[in-house]
């Protein structure tokens, strides 16, 4: 049940102000961090604005809606909400300066994979991607607790798919619209358009699929009001409706904002700045990250040859231990 999730309980938030000032404090910690000997005047002039870490964020949950539509096999609904799910909320909290957005991208989507059960391998699952796959199976697989401790582990995602299904069943049902089938194009192509919004983390999923069987209503000149009016809520659900109307209106507001184009110039100018200030020590293809991997693997050969040494101590006194004489019985 959503109203007792964790989504609803620690990943639902009132305002779209809310969620950019704790982004913005994101951003602020680590210029605070990793900028002490720079000038607060010019500070913004190497690191990237919060308004310009939001332009990033953006421009990877694209790249994260066409990577699922090329996925092969083809990626049930669920895992592509839940992967959006996963991208939004570790970047309320973490700066796209300390971890790179194309990197929590696709281990987003990894372990999306496993939460909603599409069985794919790492190895299935990197042959999706251009490049070298052996470095992208280390990037995720290193990411993969990072990111599950940044989630405070709240893997379970409510996404608006299944309310969808119940909606469209129930005017079916109840409801005079001739064949609600027809409404599915709509439906679904809302529903992407919603998960490049904050809508998914301001409202609760039954909210939004309501709002996208609505709208997909009246893209073919069709009126759903009295069937939310009269049958979904009735009479007892009279003093609601007023909230929800507004809700529906929100979040159709956010959907339609969704469609503003990013400018490929300064997609140009933010990357190369953000390779100039992200954090090295989490930067694969820097010299203090490739140090700090290598000392992590020589501690576990460390371990390993302790462990195999200790066991071969164990097994080498048990095949000299000598064995008691039985005790006579009388």
């Amino acid at each position: 049940m959503f109203p007792t999730s964790t989504q609803c309980k620690f990943w639902m938030f009132s305002s779209e102000e809310e969620l950019n000032k704790l982004r913005e404090r994101a951003n602020i910690k680590h210029v605070q961090i990793y900028g002490r000997q720079i000038n607060d005047s010019t500070k913004y002039d190497f690191f990237l604005s919060p308004e310009e870490e939001k332009i990033m964020v953006k421009r990877y949950e694209l790249h994260l809606r066409d990577f699922c539509k090329r996925f092969q096999p083809p990626m049930p609904r669920c895992v592509v909400g839940t992967s959006f799910h996963y991208f939004k909320r570790f970047y309320i909290n973490n700066s796209v300066m300390n971890y790179h957005p194309k990197e929590i991208m696709v281990t987003c989507i990894y372990l999306a994979c496993k939460v909603e059960e599409f069985n794919v391998s790492i190895q299935q699952f990197v042959s999706n991607i251009k490049g070298d796959r052996e470095k992208a199976t280390d990037i995720i697989l290193n990411n993969e607790l990072l990111l599950m401790e940044q989630l405070n582990f709240h893997l379970s995602i409510h996404n608006p798919f299944r309310p969808v299904e119940g909606l469209l069943i129930d005017i079916k049902t109840r409801g005079s619209l001739h064949d609600p089938e027809r409404l599915r194009p709509g439906i679904e192509h809302f529903l992407e358009k919603a998960l490049l919004t904050d809508a998914i983390m301001l409202y609760s999923p039954s909210q939004v699929a309501l709002a996208a069987v609505l709208h997909a209503a009246s893209k073919l000149q069709e009126n759903l009001d009295s069937y939310v009016t009269d049958i979904l809520f009735g009479e007892d659900g009279k003093g609601k409706l007023e909230d929800l109307i507004e809700a529906v209106r929100g979040i159709r507001s956010m959907v339609k904002m969704a469609d503003s184009v990013l400018d490929k110039n300064q997609q140009k100018i933010l990357d190369k700045k953000l390779e100039k200030c992200r954090n090295p020590e989490n930067n694969p293809d820097s010299e203090i990250y490739k140090r700090r991997m290598q000392a992590m693997l020589d501690e576990d050969d460390d371990l390993y040859h302790a462990i195999s040494a200790q066991n071969q101590s164990l097994d080498n006194s048990a095949l000299n231990m000598s064995i008691p004489d039985s005790p006579e019985v009388a």
